[in-house]
């Protein structure tokens, strides 16, 4: 069986014969009876060696190969000083270096907002109680625990809005790379500024939605016009990767593609209509979408999680895709073969294997 002859089939015959690939199936996570924050281990060794600071959990390891992760530690660019290229200087931020990288580059606002964005607080695995996942008492996660110097790790969880149990969803970070030209925020959900998303997290994605565990773990509650502003302030200057190929309309620039990249361009605006829901300059079109992916299979439960809708998906932007790798809200495509065979299987689009790899070549040009 080839992808091609699983996408010639009908939904029915999908569903029927039990021929949806595994790996397009909700991706569960590695103890989804039990949930919570997962993180690499090579952010974890990193964070040991700077700040003595020890997110291994006793219970489970991270579940996906590191080659399939993206780079460590990622670059940052800034809004504000796209001159000065990446300015973490192939360093993994942290609160013990961040002054010093930072000081003279961010505004005294911006500068307070990044070290409470590396200051770690109790969370629900990771806290101070005898009821946690570590083996020593820990001082907690950070906002950039899970998304490295505003990027992406891989770093794992499951969302708290959804009951029972078997229904949640895994959801995997995305990076905060071009959070200014984003309108919605949360994987899932419709939380409409930085602002709601950076408290709520705090207050709610941090214990799984349980305000009383919460209290007795130790919340941080932000406040919101200094604390979640200036951490918004922050957040609000990461910067896309640059993009050299592109012109200013967020289209292939014909004297510097490749025919390849190029035809991939064609392809991804005509027969595949990759840009009804991607809309360049930035490939978003800040809303959210269902794709019925559960058409294919059938409910059934996989490593306790429940094969069921995904619900609504908010359109990530495709700047600088090929550098936050796993995809999909839950990390379940690994690389964007993958996700174009997802795409091309899941909306019918009947693409070549010709076309297909011509859109990942130009997908790799955002």
């Amino acid at each position: 069986m080839t992808w091609s002859q699983v996408a010639e089939m009908t939904l029915e015959q999908i569903r029927d014969k039990n021929l949806f690939p595994q790996g397009f199936l909700p991706l569960p996570h590695t103890n989804h009876p039990e949930g919570g924050m997962v993180f690499p281990k090579f952010e974890i060794q990193e964070l040991i060696r700077q700040e003595q600071r020890d997110l291994t959990r006793f219970d489970l390891d991270f579940d996906l190969p590191e080659h399939f992760l993206p780079e460590f530690p990622p670059a940052i660019y800034l809004t504000t000083r796209p001159d000065l290229a990446d300015v973490s200087k192939g360093k993994l931020v942290t609160i013990d270096n961040f002054y010093d990288l930072f000081n003279g580059i961010l505004n005294p606002k911006q500068l307070e907002g990044l070290r409470l964005l590396l200051t770690p607080f109790p969370q629900q695995q990771f806290n101070q109680t005898a009821d946690r996942r570590t083996d020593k008492p820990s001082r907690g996660v950070a906002c950039f625990d899970c998304r490295d110097n505003g990027g992406s790790n891989g770093a794992f969880h499951l969302v708290g809005d959804i009951p029972p149990q078997e229904f949640r969803h895994r959801i995997e970070t995305p990076a905060l790379r071009g959070v200014n030209i984003q309108r919605l925020f949360g994987s899932q959900r419709a939380v409409k500024s930085v602002e709601d998303f950076t408290e709520f997290e705090q207050r709610a994605a941090y214990f799984d939605g349980d305000p009383v565990i919460a209290t007795k773990k130790g919340v941080n509650v932000l406040e919101r016009g200094s604390q979640v502003h200036f951490m918004a302030e922050f957040q609000e200057i990461l910067d896309f990767p640059p993009a050299p190929k592109l012109g200013w309309d967020g289209k292939l620039d014909s004297a510097k593609a490749s025919p390849q990249e190029l035809h991939g361009q064609e392809v991804f605006f005509g027969k595949a209509q990759c840009a009804v829901c991607h809309t360049p300059p930035y490939y978003t079109d800040n809303t959210l979408h269902n794709l019925q992916a559960d058409r294919f299979y059938k409910q059934h439960l996989v490593n306790g999680m429940m094969m069921a809708s995904d619900g609504p998906i908010k359109t990530f932007p495709l700047r600088g895709i090929k550098d936050t790798p796993p995809y999909l809200h839950d990390g379940r495509l690994l690389t964007l073969e993958d996700t174009v065979e997802y795409f091309n299987l899941v909306l019918n689009r009947k693409l070549s294997d010709q076309e297909k790899s011509d859109v990942v070549a130009f997908l790799r040009a955002l």
